[in-house]
């Protein structure tokens, strides 16, 4: 065979040309393999790092109080996670509020970074730079300054749910405010007013927000609602008619049952009540200007209502007249001194003017379907919870809720959730 022949056939010859070509091709089927490795560690590395961002912000958001207890928090949950804040390149980022997402006006939200660089192994064939692996989560407290509430306007919707329209100072000492009401004007301060609290949440939003100064912070778009403390709460049934038209300017001592048809106290009456329910059965019950009204120990609860289903019994008390009345500490209305049915009309008409003489009322005002208008010169290191449709303070106010041995139940609590 010539070497001419001998090198064409070789030219020709294919039998090899796989292997080359795979020998070629095999570095870069490995990296391919390896990066494919190397992203599914860092996906790995991105949700451990999304675990510790979630449990801090859900921590942090419950811990409540100042920022650096929330921020405290927040990292040392991370760090038990794994992720130390300034070790291994780590960082722990905590924003109250948020600084970024829907949230950033919500007062009760945290939000919480973590971040880690990642070394590169067969990706440093495209960059050098290390990868930043991190996650971000924010959490909301469900109710700002868990199990201290004082004051809690139920109604869903109206502007003005709660409103200090004049230009008094309602001082709620060490407890909170929350509104339930999705308006835009949910809560209103108007001219001078101010609102003094531990914490204030509304579901919806603030009109004069400058009157108001909390230690724990203003939470708008709070989520969820409060819910009613006393919702499953139910008189024991009345029947018949203790007295009818009770009306006096003298000195009466009375006893549990129905009043029917109007109770009216005028100027100069002092009247004392056993402990026990009483039942105000349609009509107006009313504290004239002068007159006194005094529960004996053991308590009382003024449960107003109708037998009928209309002409519902509401309450005026007008300035000037005394009130020390405390709610029983056991039984059906533990902890409750005022007591509204829940079937009367939504914005029945309650008002309490605590100008001028002491008006004190130990426990729960609990009112659901009333418009309140309410003021109160309350003594301090006493107990205080007023629930109410709607609530409108129109005269200086101070409360607590030193409510050790009142029977009352706490509202406010709960725990904080994920909401980005």
């Amino acid at each position: 065979m010539s070497s001419r022949n001998a090198f064409i056939r070789f030219q020709r010859d294919r039998s090899g040309s796989y292997a080359v070509i795979a020998a070629l091709a095999l570095p870069a089927v490995i990296g391919f393999v390896g990066l494919a490795a190397e992203a599914g560690q860092w996906f790995y590395t991105q949700q451990a790092i999304l675990g510790a961002a979630d449990a801090g912000a859900i921590s942090a958001a419950t811990a409540g109080g100042s920022f650096a207890t929330q921020q405290t928090e927040a990292r040392g949950v991370a760090a038990s996670y794994g992720y130390v804040d300034g070790q291994n390149g780590v960082t722990v980022t905590v924003n109250q509020p948020p600084k970024s997402g829907n949230y950033k006006t919500t007062q009760g939200a945290v939000e919480v970074i973590v971040a880690q660089p990642q070394s590169r192994l067969f990706s440093a064939l495209f960059s050098s730079t290390p990868l930043s692996v991190s996650a971000r989560a924010v959490a909301a407290a469900g109710v700002v300054g868990g199990g201290n509430g004082c004051v809690l306007a139920l109604n869903k919707t109206k502007d003005k749910a709660i409103q200090n329209g004049s230009s008094s100072t309602v001082d709620l000492h060490s407890c909170n405010v929350y509104d339930n009401s999705s308006s835009g004007k949910a809560l209103s301060l108007n001219g001078s007013a101010k609102l003094l609290a531990a914490s204030v949440g509304v579901v919806g939003g603030i009109e004069g927000a400058g009157g108001i100064a909390t230690t724990n912070g203003v939470t708008t778009g709070m989520k969820p609602p409060v819910a009613d403390p006393y919702a499953s709460v139910a008189p024991p049934s009345l029947s018949g008619c203790l007295k009818t038209g009770y009306k006096t300017s003298g000195t009466a001592t009375l006893n549990p049952g129905v009043y029917c048809k109007g109770f009216e106290l005028d100027n100069g009456a002092k009247v004392t009540l056993n402990s026990g329910v009483y039942y105000f059965d349609r009509d107006q019950f009313e504290l004239k200007a002068g007159s006194t009204i005094t529960g004996k120990p053991g308590g009382v609860t003024l449960v107003f209502t109708s037998s009928t289903g209309s002409d519902w019994a509401k309450a005026k008390v007008d300035k000037d007249a005394s009130v020390n009345l405390t709610a029983p500490s056991s039984g059906a209305t533990a902890g409750i001194v005022l007591f509204g049915d829940r079937n009367m009309p939504v914005g029945a008409d309650f008002e309490f003017d605590g100008a001028g003489a002491p008006q004190s009322f130990g426990g729960a005002i609990y009112l659901p379907k009333a418009a309140l208008k309410f003021g109160h010169a309350g003594a301090t290191g006493g107990c205080l919870q007023v629930i109410a449709d709607t609530i409108e303070f129109t005269s200086n106010s101070h409360f607590e809720i030193n409510c050790s041995g009142y029977g009352t139940t706490a509202f406010g609590s709960g725990k904080a959730a994920l909401v980005e």
